[in-house]
């Protein structure tokens, strides 16, 4: 009670942490592929080290000169096929007799040809298997994914179809929860590589980016994006027809061995000068075809059958030819009708029925290249209005946008940045300060951005004492600062210049919100990611393993930085708990179901889901 009678309204508890469990994996390896690529490793070194004795020997020392040519014709082509590098240091023994060493080298040469024949037989992470993008759609029924290789791959629910049509919906009160199953619906060829013969650049086919568009007619439809080209696709089951109900046997029916259309092979009439024709009609059977001795009973007219449906992707658009440099987000718009493409320096804005045609809507390059001081790194599509976007920047900058200002949005609405603390500028403060990934909450107000150490919640309340490297969450309605600040891996910081050096500094990690906006999740190294309770009070921070294990992996904020080692051949570092941590394995791409608690996450060619 308060002093005028009144009741205080008790502010609500925060949820409880959820507890994730494994649900699927497509893609993972087994242990016995692992082995057979370690096995391989180990034979390459011997082979190598057999052809340098050989190749040494026979630069070292004088053999006879009719040996001479033919034994280094031999080491030439050895030393092509296999294009090793030979280390002078080693030492070499005297070789054998010169015959001997013709045998050697050529047996040296057919070994290697044999183990890279081997070596295609046997199951590897090839880089174009990994996995570059990932994306729910908005019923969160269908997945997609898409890959270094150009391919898009679609998964699509079963568990849901189980149960029926909505009347049902009540009685699954009465069964026990399940977790979200996923089954592989399609796949297909998005983007080729191409080549850029104005500007001699090599184009990737690698996804980027897929955004889902909205369905019709039973037909999905989706857009993807490699640094180039965007593609507009259907995706839509179509039935295989087929002629039935034949008086003829198929197999003994006229034809070229395809479908069966009539026994009777008819002969156009053949015209005469003035341009008519002989009325009498011209036709016959053909030679393989007789009647049987009964006769037809009666005469049955072809009929047209759907026996099977299959998946078909086609192309509806190519949106190509606007961008000078690599596209990094495109986004949907709410009114169904218009997306965005953004590159480093310029955003672009699409009809999807027009793509020959598209308006620059922000334009940061400057008259002069020596004066840039900051790129795009993301850009979004407000949820719910369709004149409303917001970009992210390098230097850690979020800008708000609205396009009913004027045509080319050089101003912004509103500037989310947050001020540096005196005396904590250095080196590394601008690059991990970089905003790899921006997400607008389900209702459109919080907007949550990923740097390389934090993420950032943009909320009510604003969270002091901030420091890099975190996620942030923002409130559109409230510039001065994030609501709020979660480190991600704050024992990374003592190590920045390690990680400049082999260049792990510059990943981009993604992140992503649940549908009722408490929670956030992002990728770290080692396979793991974490997911953090932004609503107040809460002090939920888990981190999971993409493993079929997700809880082996606890890492707790330690208290004080730790002494380790970065760099190297390992790449590896050990925080105050005793837990390694690989930098070599990373999981940057991960989605959130936009009705549930699951959560579907890349480890190199592998997707991993779980569910709480």
């Amino acid at each position: 009670m308060n002093g005028d009678g009144g009741e205080v309204s008790a502010a609500p508890a925060s949820p409880p942490p959820l507890e994730w469990k494994f649900s699927q994996v497509f893609g993972e390896r087994t242990a016995g592929e692992e082995v057979q690529e370690e096995y391989w490793t180990e034979v390459d070194h011997m082979s190598d080290s057999l052809h340098h004795f050989l190749c040494k020997g026979a630069e070292v020392f004088f053999l006879l000169p009719p040996c001479q040519s033919l034994i280094k014709q031999r080491m030439d082509k050895a030393k092509a096929a296999t294009m090793l590098s030979f280390d002078d240091s080693i030492p070499t023994n005297p070789p054998p007799h010169p015959t001997e060493f013709l045998h050697l080298l050529g047996a040296l040469f057919v070994f290697k040809t044999s183990l890279t024949d081997k070596r295609k037989s046997v199951v590897f992470v090839s880089t174009v298997d990994i996995i570059s993008a990932i994306e729910f759609d908005k019923s969160g029924d269908h997945l997609a994914t898409g890959d270094r290789g150009g391919r898009v791959v679609l998964f699509e629910r079963t568990d849901a179809k189980e149960h029926g049509g909505s009347r049902r919906d009540l009685e699954r009160m009465d069964y026990p929860s399940r977790h979200p199953e996923f089954r592989y619906k399609t796949e297909f060829q998005s983007h080729e590589p191409e080549f850029d013969y104005l500007k001699s650049l090599e184009i990737e086919e690698k996804i980027n980016k897929i955004r889902w568009c909205q369905t019709a007619n039973g037909a999905l439809f989706l857009l993807s994006t490699n640094d180039k080209t965007i593609k507009y696709w259907k995706v839509q089951e179509k039935k295989v027809k087929k002629i039935s109900e034949m008086n003829v046997d198929p197999s003994k029916a006229a034809g070229n061995g395809g479908i069966a259309s009539s026994s009777a092979m008819v002969i156009p009439k053949p015209l005469l000068a003035n341009g008519g024709s002989i009325d009498r009609a011209y036709s016959y059977l053909s030679n393989d075809f007789s009647f049987p001795p009964e006769g037809f009973p009666s005469l049955r007219l072809p009929m047209v059958v759907s026996q099977e449906t299959s998946l078909m992707a086609r192309c509806r658009r190519v949106y190509a030819h606007a961008h000078d440099y690599h596209i990094n987000s495109i986004s949907n718009n709410s009114d169904g009708e218009t997306f965005i493409s953004a590159d480093d320096l310029r955003i672009n804005l699409w009809n999807l029925e027009i793509s020959n045609q598209s308006f620059n809507i922000v334009d940061v390059k400057p008259a002069n290249m020596e004066d840039l001081t900051e790129v795009i790194t993301s850009a979004e599509f407000h949820p719910t209005h369709c004149n409303m976007l917001a970009y992210s920047s390098s230097k850690g900058s979020i800008r708000l946008i609205d396009l009913r200002q004027s045509a080319l949005c050089d101003t912004h609405t509103k500037l989310f940045e947050e001020q540096e603390a005196p005396g904590s500028r250095s080196f590394f403060t601008e690059i991990i300060a970089s905003i790899s990934d921006i997400k607008f909450g389900k209702d459109g107000r919080y907007i949550l951005s990923r740097d390389y150490m934090t993420l950032k919640n943009l909320s009510k309340k604003f969270v002091t004492n901030i420091s890099r490297p975190v996620s942030q969450l923002w409130d559109i309605n409230m510039d001065s600062g994030p609501v709020a600040t979660f480190r991600v891996h704050e024992y990374l910081r003592p190590k920045l210049c390690d990680l400049y050096e082999n260049d792990s500094i510059f990943d981009k990690f993604e992140c992503c919100l649940s549908g009722d906006g408490l929670r956030i999740a992002t990728g770290s190294y080692s396979n793991l990611f974490r997911v953090f309770g932004c609503a107040p009070g809460s002090t939920e921070a888990t981190t999971l393993e993409a493993s079929k294990n997700p809880m082996r992996r606890q890492v707790p904020t330690p208290s004080r930085p730790s002494r380790s080692s970065l760099g190297g051949a390992d790449c590896q570092i050990v925080n105050a708990n005793g837990n390694s941590f690989d930098f070599t394995t990373k999981l940057l791409h991960l989605a959130w179901h936009p009705t549930e608690n699951s959560i579907a996450c890349a480890a190199a060619n592998s997707l991993y889901m779980y569910y709480a």
